[in-house]
């Protein structure tokens, strides 16, 4: 208790991982969605309107359980945050308004008329609901994502006169370069989590050996798909995302790789343990020079060790931030492997009768999830101990009136309730699984061509 900024930050970073297991799984379904419902609109094939039937299931169910999560983090700037709210609201507030107003509203407007309205609206215009629920949820991530830019590489501010920051500049701000190579590489991570969901399924139904059709249709987009946006998580999003760090971050970088001291041919780390308290990498396993390549573009570059910069500056969990880096770029790697590999049996036609590959499609639906967690851990803990780089520190920034043993206090209810909400989502969206596609009386009737090749549905 005798350091709140302590709980303040364990209680954001409880809520805010937690929040976030849902958004990117909204974020990674809505475009099959689009796709989904614009195939089944052209061609009349019912597969893709049962799949867009299901996955809008699952995208709703998932959709509140965001909402619910997300609210308290809002209140979290106002009570934990207070102090970091007055000194930078002026401009973080302008994009946390925007989101609100002109995305969440969006995506929230459509989400009803795609889960609920496909009885009641015509094909094309339940198709308009999937594109409006899809661009609203992107331009939310995007909104977002400009604000915590701003704090990992703050653009279009001015100090004003009673020193709180103001905004310089709104173009600036919004066209953040950090914001756009976030984004990118966020989205496709977002992607690699839904594809994966996608798989799973298609691996479940056809092990269990029902929905025959279905699960062939989701392996197939799930795999192939997923081995796209895996390679874009790392090249060149992540790539870039790396070079962004190396530039703006170097102490970041170098608290990332274990690197206590600089040099030419920096060596990326395969595996280690890094010893803080002696300032040296143990039991390495090392790729000459590949650091210095990947960072600044030649094997000769001299990459800066955490020995360059005042201790003061550097993150203050180094262990943390170098294990939850080398967990997210290694499960990266791996996604890419099991993509691959089931993408090459698709194509030869072999994935549905090779049980050995089915069973890591089914169970591998999770680490999407720990990858991304481990990449917004690897963000925060890098740009400690800045709440926004260079210009403003964490323990800057926390309430003074609200004291660590409130926030542990609230912090075990979150946990309590947050238990609660997942087993009840875990519930819902397993039953659904479980169930498989309805075929009974309240079942849409299919697609099917006008004379003119248009696509219409019978409502009865």
């Amino acid at each position: 208790m005798d350091d709140p900024v302590f709980w303040h930050r364990l209680q954001f970073a409880f809520t805010i991982t937690y929040h976030y297991l849902f958004p990117q799984l909204t974020m990674g379904l809505a475009w099959f969605l689009v796709v989904w419902k614009w195939k089944a609109l052209r061609t009349g094939d019912e597969r893709y309107a049962k799949a867009g039937r299901f996955w809008a299931k699952i995208f709703g169910v998932t959709f509140i359980l965001g909402v619910v999560t997300g609210i308290p983090m809002e209140f979290q700037f106002g009570t934990n945050w207070a102090e970091f709210s007055k000194f930078s609201g002026g401009i973080i507030g302008q994009t946390l308004a925007m989101e609100g107003m002109f995305a969440f509203f969006l995506e929230s407007a459509f989400v009803g008329a795609l889960v609920f309205g496909e009885k009641r609206l015509s094909p094309k215009m339940h198709f308009a609901a999937a594109v409006g629920v899809a661009v609203g949820s992107w331009l939310s991530a995007y909104f977002i994502l400009v604000t915590n830019a701003f704090m990992q590489h703050p653009v279009g501010h001015r100090i004003a006169a009673d020193g709180t920051l103001e905004l310089e500049s709104l173009s600036a701000y919004l066209l953040n370069p950090w914001a756009f190579v976030q984004f990118a590489h966020n989205q496709a991570a977002a992607l690699v989590t839904g594809c994966f969901a996608i798989a799973a399924v298609g691996a479940f139904w056809t092990l269990r050996g029902n929905d025959r059709d279905l699960g062939r249709l989701f392996l197939t987009w799930g795999t192939r798909a997923g081995l796209v946006a895996s390679f874009l998580v790392a090249f060149p999003t992540g790539d870039l995302q790396a070079k962004m760090v190396a530039r703006h971050q170097p102490v970041a970088l170098a608290a990332m790789e274990g690197r206590f001291q600089s040099g030419p041919m920096a060596e990326i780390t395969l595996i280690g343990q890094p010893n803080v308290a002696e300032k040296r990498l143990e039991n390495p396993i090392r790729l000459p020079g590949m650091l210095s390549f990947l960072a600044f573009g030649t094997f000769h570059a001299d990459v800066p060790g955490l020995g360059a910069f005042p201790e003061k500056d550097w993150p203050p969990n180094i262990e943390l931030l170098y294990y939850s880096f080398h967990v997210m770029a290694g499960l990266g790697t791996m996604f890419i492997g099991l993509m691959g590999l089931a993408t090459l049996q698709g194509l030869r036609g072999k994935l549905e009768t090779n049980g050995w590959l089915l069973w890591p499609l089914m169970l591998a639906f999770p680490f999407p999830f720990i990858a991304n967690t481990a990449g917004w851990m690897t963000a925060e803990l890098g740009r400690q101990p800045w709440l926004i780089w260079g210009l403003y520190r964490t323990s800057q920034g926390a309430s003074t009136v609200v004291s660590g043993g409130n926030a542990l206090f609230t912090l075990i209810g979150f946990a309590g309730l947050y238990s609660v909400l997942g087993l009840v989502y875990v519930y819902l969206v397993g039953r659904e699984v479980l169930h498989g596609v309805e075929h009974g009386e309240d079942t849409p009737a299919p697609y099917e061509p006008d004379a003119a090749g248009a696509k219409v549905v019978s409502h009865g």
